[in-house]
């Protein structure tokens, strides 16, 4: 007889990984022991070596579906003389380590037994097991045990209880198990009533196919839903919401309904249809009015809970529109008396249930891109998992930018990145970052006092002044777009790869003060980046307030020209507030240096016909992208580059001249586009040449343009050069706490 140890680490908790094992030893006739740990789980074996061997074996292959196994550790040691095996209750001793489960969907199992007229079960919108449910947003903390759990509050009934503590049974240590008997409920509340059951699902049903807008519960916080083809519920819900052209996500019934709404690849079905259940964007099949305008793509999602399932086969609308309960640009509602309070003059109704949710989590956002699958907002189905093993292990907080911003924590060399919080400059989204903060150390047990904290260069960032605020002898200012590149290298746990590294972006503070955002770089991780080349410098007029007028964005840009244009007239058209910052460029009052390539995008959408103020962030660089989808042309700009700048003004200047012999717009978007692309490819390949590197990595926010994207890709696909983009964290300013924390510890390690 010989016996061993085993860790597994991963995704190994809340996933069904015990009973797996339980059922797995006993096959082999194995003796011994399987606990969660801090760490991960713990195993300990005994039996004839051939079957240990075994039992390893499929350890690694037969692991539930839910499960993410990142590493088994097995170590030989004494044999106890045990005669059967058991699972024990959980450790808790060290810092865990254990990576919490993200939110998981409905399983088909759990879905049979829904619409089960037999089952006890049946209907109940709670509904889960260990292969499916709530994870994230119900977790208190770690081990992730019921008692650390929002279900905490609901004892288990007899039979909830008997397949709780079955290990043969699908619902063993299943912490949010329960049913109609024991576990929480769902009610509907309207202005003058209040109905709970079955019936609330019936009325819920019967108002959205009125036109209604209902706030529903789901498992991160609210959605506001409404028949995504009723148009007048369509255009309510964005007047109450004060959402005036952003897209709103739809939600189909089934996949073979979506498949009729976008047009899926085999890569976007797989993301649409896979654990996560994110929203994914596609290109729109169908016109629903009011839903996207402006744009040929839509966000479309799939079922993800059991209630959303109920909704539909009640005979809901089989498209809903599904966006986030809030007022634009606050945090998503998830607490049932805020949502009451902040919703009541959006919702007609709201179907409430009874479940605390323990933090606020959106929908992810995803996309089939040409470089492969790209997270443009990382949170429900992703969100806390880890997404790096960084080679050494100091812990470390990354507080991430002040736009799109995410959180960083790094724990036994694990980085756990937080779920999507938001605009940092809203009350309600700086809220929500200060709880994250709490949240993750309290989850991971770690002390605000032993960390070291990363942030960004800006010393006006919010989340910079919330560094100082910290109390933490040890901190670590990283440059943002720096920052973009390493997040790509850690993902891939490249610390050493030389790579030419190009941010593009529209806003980030420079190492000189000024506005970088158009920067190429050449280094690694641990050697840190050399600024070897950058957009030719414009000035912005009026600092910020040119990210939301691309006119005014565009009064640097065109000052660079030697034209005596007037803007004014048409073809272009520019308003009065052009005229105004071109007289505080010429005057050279409140201007700022600028190297921005989102702005230079703005100012073609500008020379195109994108005039107005922007009502989201990136709305004129998205317009720009949609009306290039629509061009049918092979032409391209010039962009030379000179081996230090890329020089937008040829780029102008042709814009401008085809504009005036009035070409059709979508022709010189598209041109723009595959001229950008020449030029920039050209540029990297140069670099690359001249400094013996044969790879490139591209982040940023510009680098979210799909025909961008597709034409470098075409540029590529004979080149021995590799090209390298985000794929775990997004390329936006959702990606900037990963790069942080990356680049902070080799600096720390460093400095010794």
């Amino acid at each position: 007889m010989s016996a061993c140890s085993i860790r597994v680490r991963g995704v190994v908790q809340g996933v069904g990984f015990r009973p797996f094992v339980y059922r797995l030893a006993c096959a082999y006739g194995l003796a011994g022991w399987v606990l969660n740990g801090d760490q991960g789980v713990e195993i300990f074996l005994e039996g004839a070596d051939t079957r240990l061997a075994d039992f390893v074996r499929d350890l690694r292959t037969q692991a539930p579906p839910a499960a993410s196994i990142a590493e088994v550790e097995v170590q030989p040691t004494q044999a106890a003389g045990l005669q059967r095996f058991t699972i024990r209750e959980s450790e808790a001793s060290e810092h865990p380590t254990v990576r919490v489960s993200p939110d998981l969907p409905v399983c088909e199992d759990c879905l049979r037994e829904l619409f089960d007229p037999s089952d006890r079960r049946y209907r109940y919108p709670y509904i889960n097991c260990t292969n499916c449910g709530p994870r994230y947003t119900v977790v208190l903390g770690i081990p992730y045990d019921r008692c650390n759990t929002t279900m905490k509050e609901w004892p288990l009934d007899p039979h909830c209880q008997s397949e709780y503590a079955n290990p043969a049974n699908r619902r063993f240590h299943a912490q949010p198990v329960a049913c109609p008997q024991c576990g929480p409920k769902y009610y509907l509340k309207t202005s003058n009533r209040e109905v709970g059951g079955a019936a609330a699902q019936s009325e819920t049903v019967a108002l959205l196919g009125k036109g209604a807008i209902v706030a529903i519960k789901g498992l991160g916080g609210y959605h506001l839903a409404c028949d995504a083809q009723n148009a007048d519920a369509v255009s309510a819900l964005r007047e109450r919401k004060y959402r005036k052209e952003k897209p709103f996500a739809v939600m189909a019934k089934n996949l073979e309904l979506a498949r009729t709404i976008v047009d899926l690849s085999d890569e976007a079905e797989e993301l649409l249809n896979g654990a996560a259940r994110p929203i994914v964007l596609a290109p729109a099949r169908a016109h629903l009015h009011g839903i996207a305008p402006e744009s040929s793509e839509l966000g479309i999602m799939l079922p993800y809970t059991p209630l959303q399932h109920l909704l539909f086969a009640e005979g809901a609308p089989e498209i809903l529109v599904m966006t986030s309960a809030n007022r634009s640009s606050e945090p998503i509602a998830y607490e049932d008396e805020a949502a009451l309070a902040s919703l009541s003059g959006i919702a007609d109704a709201f179907l409430v249930g009874e479940r605390p949710i323990a933090r606020r989590v959106d929908d992810s956002v995803v996309r089939a891109s040409v470089f492969g699958p790209v997270v443009l907002r990382r949170a429900r189905g992703y969100a806390p998992g880890a997404v790096a093993t960084f080679p050494n292990h100091v812990p470390l907080l990354a507080l991430g930018a002040d736009l799109k911003n995410s959180i960083t924590l790094v724990v036994e060399g694990q980085a756990f990145v937080s779920q999507h919080i938001g605009d940092l400059d809203y009350f309600g989204s700086f809220q929500a970052f200060q709880q994250t903060i709490v949240d993750l150390l309290a989850m991971y047990d770690v002390r605000i006092d032993e960390l070291l904290v990363a942030h960004d260069a800006h010393p006006e960032y919010r989340s910079t002044i919330h560094a100082a605020g910290l109390g933490v002898s040890d901190t670590v200012a990283v440059q943002h777009h720096r920052a973009h590149i390493a997040s790509v290298l850690a993902e891939r746990g490249e610390w050493d790869r030389p790579v030419v590294g190009v941010s593009f972006d529209g806003t980030g503070y420079g190492d000189d003060g000024s506005i970088w955002g158009g920067e190429i770089f050449v280094g690694s991780v641990r050697g840190g980046f050399e600024r070897v080349a950058h957009l030719r410098p414009a000035v912005l007029a009026g600092g910020d307030a040119a990210a939301k007028f691309p006119v005014q964005a565009a009064a640097g840009f065109l000052h660079q020209l030697d034209t005596a244009l007037d803007f004014s007239a048409p073809p272009f058209s520019f308003p009065r507030r052009f005229v105004s910052a071109r007289e505080l460029v010429k005057q050279k009052v409140r201007v700022f240096p600028t190297t921005s390539a989102g702005r230079l995008f703005d100012t073609v959408a500008a020379l195109l016909g994108f005039t107005r103020e922007m009502t989201f962030e990136g709305q004129a660089a998205m317009w720009l992208e949609q009306l290039a989808r629509r061009g049918d042309t092979r032409g391209s700009y010039p962009f030379p580059f000179d081996g230090a700048e890329l020089d937008y003004r040829p780029l102008l200047q042709a814009v401008i001249a085809d504009r005036l012999r009035g070409r059709d717009v979508s022709e010189i978007g598209r041109s723009f586009h595959r001229g950008f692309a020449h030029g920039l490819w050209r540029c990297v390949r140069q670099i690359c040449r001249e400094r013996s590197i044969d790879t490139a990595v591209l982040s940023g926010g510009v680098f979210q343009n799909e025909v961008l994207l597709e034409d470098i890709k075409w540029l590529v696909h004979d080149s021995p050069l590799q090209v390298w983009t985000n794929h775990l964290v997004p390329p936006n300013d959702g990606g900037i706490s990963l790069g942080q924390a990356a680049l902070a510890i080799f600096a720390a390690e460093h400095c010794g």
